[in-house]
């Protein structure tokens, strides 16, 4: 008897395509450090925007973060992501000042315990706001872009004006906690506190929502709603529970990063979450749109691009991350880990 042909598919050779292809974007964080190193020449120099670099992407990272989540699991272009991000912002700064006797002691505990209690209120406030924001003017809209766009639009400026009436049309100026000013010194580089902090923070929720979203339920529904939400409500879940869930998340991350980029800038806006939305669509679409890994790398580009460029060309830096950005859809379309959904 003549054996039959073996159609079996190689899977060692896909896995390992597909390992390989998986990694690229990844070697792209090392491959910009090592660029940025001998173009700079000086390991000082290197070392400082570096971890300049990596504290703006880490920022970037947490308001990009919810909104990636939003964009792929809900199909929802969300533009007043930016207000929660200002609203974030104007909160924990008012905490922060609030409690000047804990932020302007030399003591550690003391100002952590502060922006701990100013994270927690911009959270807290953020994430109601973002679940009314999801019953009176997301939900109307779902499935239809267009109307996705002009009402977040609308609903960005009108809590823009809200921050006007609340806390005034001013710039609002602060000093960060003490123990968080000042800069420590490693090979001969100038480190501020606060970035290293800021490294820190990013790098703990990366870690925490990868862990969340790849070995609990919560986080399997997410993903499997992400890539075929019909399926996950045949299987008999709520994934309209879901939605409101992963939205709110999404608006308190971005209280989160707007209390962080507000320390980091040390003045506070109503419109800084407007400007910030361009970095963090940017973010978004390069990573791949529901992708958490995606963001984290595209936050880190992002961020070191910006500084490196910045240092080395300034007049180059204001197009530098849109010609990142049009160089990676060029090379991937979908971003860098785009989550394939299924048809």
């Amino acid at each position: 008897m003549t054996a039959a042909p073996d159609h079996r598919p190689n899977f060692a050779s896909v896995s390992l395509a597909e390992r390989l292809d998986g990694a690229l974007p990844v070697l792209l964080v090392p491959v910009l450090v090592v660029f940025g190193f001998f173009a700079i020449g000086v390991p000082s120099s290197w070392l400082t925007l570096t971890v300049s670099g990596l504290a703006m992407g880490m920022m970037i990272f947490i308001m990009a973060s919810g909104l990636t989540l939003v964009f792929g699991l809900m199909d929802v272009i969300n533009f007043g992501h930016g207000a929660f991000i200002s609203v974030g912002a104007f909160v924990g700064v008012s905490v922060l000042i609030a409690l000047g006797e804990w932020t302007g002691a030399a003591s550690l505990l003391l100002n952590m315990s502060a922006v701990f209690l100013a994270v927690v209120a911009a959270m807290t406030v953020t994430g109601a706001l973002g679940w009314g924001f999801e019953r009176i003017i997301v939900k109307p809209v779902y499935g239809a872009h267009l109307k996705q766009i002009l009402v977040t639009v609308g609903g960005l400026i009108v809590i823009e004006q809200l921050i006007h009436v609340i806390w005034g049309p001013d710039e609002i100026f602060f000093n960060r906690p003490e123990t968080l000013k000042g800069a420590v010194t490693f090979a001969g580089a100038a480190m501020e506190k606060y970035r290293l902090l800021a490294v820190a923070v990013g790098l703990a929720l990366f870690i925490a929502m990868r862990m969340v979203l790849r070995r609990t339920k919560i986080g399997l529904i997410v993903r499997a709603g992400v890539e075929n939400g019909p399926m996950v409500e045949a299987l008999g879940y709520r994934l309209r529970l879901v939605f409101v869930g992963v939205f709110i998340a999404g608006s308190a991350l971005a209280g989160l990063g707007g209390v962080m980029w507000g320390l980091y800038q040390e003045v506070i806006t109503a419109g800084m979450g407007e400007k910030m939305m361009v970095l963090v669509f940017i973010v978004a679409i390069i990573g791949g749109l529901g992708s958490v890994e995606g963001a984290f790398i595209g936050a880190l580009l992002v961020g070191l691009m910006q500084n490196y460029v910045a240092f080395l060309e300034p007049k180059l830096a204001l197009v530098s991350n849109i010609a990142l950005m049009t160089a990676i859809l060029m090379w991937r379309p979908q971003g860098m880990l785009p989550v394939v959904k299924a048809k």
